[in-house]
């Protein structure tokens, strides 16, 4: 019985020794299990180009955000002054404003005196520029500041209000000056004024006063333009006067507002101006033809 215990009791202290070596060395290997990556990440850390377990090792790379994906653009500042933003706008819809104004335009009046265009309604506005009196111009119908928007050339221009008027004005009534080199004094012979329109007159006291040589004019009669009283025959068969004539009627064509001049079987337009004198069929005769007089007409 008491060996029996002896040898019960050394296999049991060999085992218990067996156990403690196996739990030693369980422990030294966690232990090291731990500790490597520990030291590794600290040898990568310190050195990002080390070597682990024969791997390189690299540094991380930093992010690239896709720009197709991501907003890079920095934060606005909840306390932006507007101000800015606010005038910007506001500049942008009177410009919109003033080309809508422009591009619906559709009613004519006439300028009743010279007068200034200005850039703007504003007192602090530029002048650009003057407007002839007797000029059919567009308006917008917009109004400020004591001046009212017309358009010239296709842009936006304001003008002093209340020398704009519906009715073409009278050169001969309205006591307007007459325009550098015409004249609304009287002429010698007023009779040829029978019949005949302020324009017309108009016209008649220009050319008698330019070229007091000519002594005879065709005023109002029955036919063709004529009829209308805004027509005047010059009478001459002198090529180089008449030439003269014609000439100064296209300078003068806008003071005149002159419709057409005919002179040599040849006829000249303001809206075709750039075309010069263009030849018209043959009517018959020299008088038919205008080769002993110039012929204008009016507006």
């Amino acid at each position: 019985m008491a060996h029996g215990r002896h040898k019960r009791e050394t296999n049991a202290r060999r085992f218990a020794t067996d156990t403690r070596k196996r739990a030693a060395k369980i422990t030294v290997g966690a232990a090291a299990a731990v500790t490597l990556p520990a030291v590794a990440l600290g040898v990568v850390q310190a050195n990002p180009a080390a070597s682990i377990g024969g791997l390189q090792a690299h540094a991380p790379k930093p992010i690239q955000l896709d720009p197709d994906r991501y907003d890079a653009a920095a934060p606005v500042s909840r306390t932006f002054d507007r101000t800015a933003a606010r005038s910007f706008q506001q500049a942008v819809d009177v410009q919109v404003a003033t080309a809508r104004a422009v591009k619906r335009a559709h009613v004519k009046k006439w300028t009743t005196v010279d007068l200034n265009l200005w850039s703007s309604s504003s007192r602090a506005a530029e002048q650009v520029g003057l407007l002839d009196a007797g000029k059919h111009v567009l308006v917008t119908g917009r109004a400020a500041d004591g001046r009212v928007e017309v358009v010239v050339n296709g842009r936006s221009r304001w003008v002093t209000a209340g020398y704009l008027s519906d009715d073409k004005p009278d050169p001969l009534e309205s006591g307007a000056a007459a325009a550098a080199g015409l004249s609304m004094a009287p002429c010698p012979d007023g009779s040829v004024e029978s019949g005949l329109t302020s324009g017309a007159i108009y016209v008649y006291r220009s050319v008698c006063h330019a070229f007091p040589q000519i002594t005879s004019y065709g005023g109002w009669d029955a036919h063709g333009e004529h009829s209308s009283g805004k027509a005047l025959d010059i009478m001459t068969s002198d090529v180089a006067l008449g030439n003269a004539i014609a000439s100064f009627l296209q300078q003068h064509s806008s003071e005149l507002h002159v419709y057409d001049i005919l002179w040599r079987q040849h006829i000249w337009t303001p809206v075709r101006a750039s075309e010069g004198w263009r030849l018209f069929a043959d009517r018959g005769s020299a008088t038919a033809n205008h080769y002993d007089h110039v012929h204008v007409s009016v507006y």
